[in-house]
């Protein structure tokens, strides 16, 4: 039934602890939203593919686990199921299919859900705690509802504890928050070679370095430091920004690319009325990503031709 694809295979291996440790913070609920999203992910694009004698893409089930994983653990499942249909049907097959989108599905479908129905989903946040605790109901524990994030600690000039924000034990999406897995899962996909690791040091790099600037500077609003383990950065640097479909190839164009990424999700934030500008920069990144390659490829030719191996061969082809 599925398209073979062994990079999206092991993608959704260095996903798997993450979704399993989201099972334990947050019970059932977890495995709910889960299986909305991978199950609307398959039946929106078998539903596209079948019309085209076409096979289910196994690059689908990244875009499913992701788009959930990067979702509040009590988000209607309603919404969830609406958010992967859009993801999948808008901007993935509307372009054709696999390899051929210009925006990252994942990332598109959880903004139109964001914007969409923004009440809603600020208000599926809940603490986490051990299976069959806090998070073992099924549809949420809507008695801590609306429990404050890091990030929104951090405006208001909290603290959270680095063991928290290490550790995952914090208020977040269902997948960001352990930054030690996704540590984990961006060492294997790196020893793998199945993402490049340009795209993720300019994406954190460029985001360090201007948090760590607004800050020393006292600029208002800015940040500190460790609101780069806080939210959705580590997350969307290592899986998001990373999209081999959407992101660019060439090598000068990656770095540019991961840099606008880093420094407008600072930027958004920081500055913004949103909590978050990640998903924002992704989108943005995504648009020049093609801009970037095309601006790469004239500067390599250009240095071609100014070599004297490139001039003896111009010179030679006269």
């Amino acid at each position: 039934m599925f398209q073979k694809q062994i990079m999206m295979r092991r993608v959704l291996l260095s996903l798997a602890p993450i979704a399993a440790f989201s099972v334990w913070l947050y019970g059932p609920r977890a495995l709910a939203v889960l299986a909305v999203g991978l199950g609307g992910a398959v039946l929106t694009e078998w539903l596209f593919e079948r019309k085209k004698g076409g096979k289910v893409s196994e690059a689908v089930l990244v875009t499913g686990t992701l788009f959930s994983l990067s979702l509040p653990p009590a988000t209607p499942l309603w919404i969830v199921l609406v958010g992967i249909v859009f993801a999948v049907s808008m901007a993935k097959e509307a372009y054709g299919g696999f390899g051929r989108n210009v925006f990252n599905p994942a990332i598109a479908g959880r903004l139109f859900i964001y914007i969409s129905f923004a009440g809603a989903l600020g208000a599926s946040y809940y603490a986490p705690g051990g299976f069959g605790q806090a998070a073992g109901s099924l549809f949420g524990a809507t008695d801590a509802v609306s429990a404050a994030s890091p990030l929104a600690l951090m405006r208001t000039g909290g603290s959270p504890e680095l063991k928290d924000l290490l550790l995952g034990t914090r208020v977040s999406a269902l997948g960001e928050s352990s930054v030690i897995l996704i540590a984990l899962a961006a060492v294997y996909l790196l020893a793998t070679k199945t993402a490049q690791w340009r795209l993720m040091l300019s994406t954190l790099g460029s985001a360090a370095a201007l948090t760590l600037a607004l800050y020393l500077a006292g600029v208002p609003r800015a940040l500190p430091p460790q609101a780069l383990l806080a939210g959705s950065l580590p997350f969307v640097a290592v899986f998001m920004a990373t999209d081999p479909v959407s992101a660019p190839k060439k090598k000068g164009a990656q770095w540019a690319y991961g840099c606008l990424i880093g420094t407008a999700a600072v930027v958004i934030r920081s500055f913004s009325l949103f909590p978050e500008g990640t998903s924002f920069a992704v989108l943005l990144g995504n648009s020049f990503g093609p801009l970037f390659d095309r601006m790469a490829s004239r500067a390599q030719t250009a240095r071609a031709a100014k070599s004297p191996a490139g001039a003896g061969q111009a010179e030679a082809t006269r």
